[in-house]
Formats: structure tokens, C-alpha cells, sequence
């Protein structure tokens, strides 16, 4: 059993990753700016109010965790990075007790079939950049820490990421998207959920970037 703090864990991500990490038997804390959003927690979850770029919040979490799970998100490209600084300062505060980081990341940054980044490719939406540019620079953040500082940053498909259903199967790869058939990468939130779960369990990817698709 592991201890798991979720930071967003009111959100379409988070949530879904306190319900598959409390179902399997873990010790989840679920934090949000707000816990009047988290809605009806599973048996056993603790609610905490908190902010993922504070400082003495972050810490204290920290102190009790193996695993600080980061699934927030926003239009300003400062909280991605805020949040690297924030959650690497409290884990290496601790030295080799400290948790590790999985940080729910964008699928911008995945590269196409010709090496370029799909933000860098033509036509890439306007309305997503504010998102997509914080997401490449905590990214970049991740990549730029000591080895004191264990990390995974882990992108969903770059489109076809929406609610569904569990099935328990996907495919991982790692700076390219995961395609199917039908040359599309998809995964429903609940099998991102289950992929981050499994890698909190079954470390593969520790610093480092890994994403996930059918």
C-alpha cells in the first residue's frame, strides 16, 4: 500500500485517480483549492484543503507521502511551473525519504512521425497554447532537476482524451503518441487513471517522460 497525495483532485483527472487508487487499497489524500468540489470521496479518502503552489502546504503533504500525484491545470502557464518548483523544493527538503513526483502533463510536447512537436506543427489551436506552453515548460523544469528529485511526467494523447469507460488495457510509450488502428491516439480518463496507478505501483519510468494510448 502506498500513500498518495492528489493535488486537483477535484478535477475530471484527479478525481478518477483517487476512486482507481483507493479501489486498489492505498492511502489517498485528495487536496483542492476548494473540498466543497471533491463531491462524495470513496471510503476511506481524506479530504484536505490546500494549493499546490504553496509552500508549507505542499511540505507538510509531502512529509507523510510516497507518491505526490499533480493533476492541476489553468490558462496561466506560470502555475505549471510554479508547481514543479513548489513540489520539488518539499520532496527535496526531505532528502531520500521523499515522495515521489507523477505529474499528469500535456500531450503538446509528444512528437510527431517527423520528430517535431505538435505545438510546433501547423495549425496547432490558439485557444490551447496559454495550456500547452505552461505544460512544455514544466516539462523542461522536470528535465532541468538534480537527481535528488525523483519525477515522472506522464502525457495523455494529445486529442482524443475524454471521459469513458475502464477497460484496464492500454499501451505506454514515450515521446511519441500511442496510435491505433485508425492512426488516432485516444484513452478515456479512467485508463489514464489506471496507467498512472500502475506506475505509482510498478515504477518504469522514473525521470522521465512516458504517455499512454490504446
Amino acid at each position: 500500500m502506498s500513500r498518495i497525495v492528489v493535488f486537483g483532485a477535484a478535477g475530471k483527472a484527479g478525481s478518477r485517480v483517487v476512486a482507481e487508487a483507493a479501489a486498489r487499497g492505498h492511502e489517498v489524500t485528495a487536496v483542492a483549492r476548494d473540498i466543497s468540489r471533491l463531491g462524495q470521496l470513496p471510503d476511506g479518502v481524506r479530504a484536505v484543503a490546500g494549493d499546490v503552489t504553496d509552500p508549507q502546504t505542499v511540505a507538510a503533504l509531502a512529509k507523510d507521502a510516497d507518491a505526490l500525484v499533480l493533476t492541476v491545470g489553468g490558462p496561466d502557464a506560470g502555475l505549471y511551473t510554479d508547481t514543479v518548483a513548489t513540489a520539488a523544493a518539499a520532496v527535496r527538503a526531505l532528502g531520500p525519504a521523499g515522495p515521489r513526483i507523477v505529474h499528469m502533463g500535456g500531450g503538446a510536447s509528444l512528437l510527431d512521425a517527423d520528430g517535431v512537436r505538435l505545438f510546433d506543427a501547423p495549425g496547432f489551436p490558439e485557444e490551447f497554447k496559454p495550456y500547452a506552453i505552461g505544460q512544455i515548460r514544466a516539462l523542461d523544469a522536470y528535465r532541468a532537476l538534480a537527481d535528488d528529485v525523483t519525477w515522472t511526467y506522464f502525457s495523455p494523447p494529445p486529442v482524443h482524451f475524454a471521459p469513458g469507460e475502464r477497460s484496464g488495457r492500454y499501451r505506454t510509450g514515450l515521446d511519441s503518441p500511442v496510435v491505433g488502428d485508425d492512426g488516432q491516439a485516444r484513452i478515456s480518463y479512467e485508463d489514464y487513471a489506471a496507467a498512472l496507478v500502475d506506475e505509482i505501483e510498478n515504477p518504469r519510468h522514473l525521470n522521465r517522460r512516458f504517455t499512454v494510448g490504446y
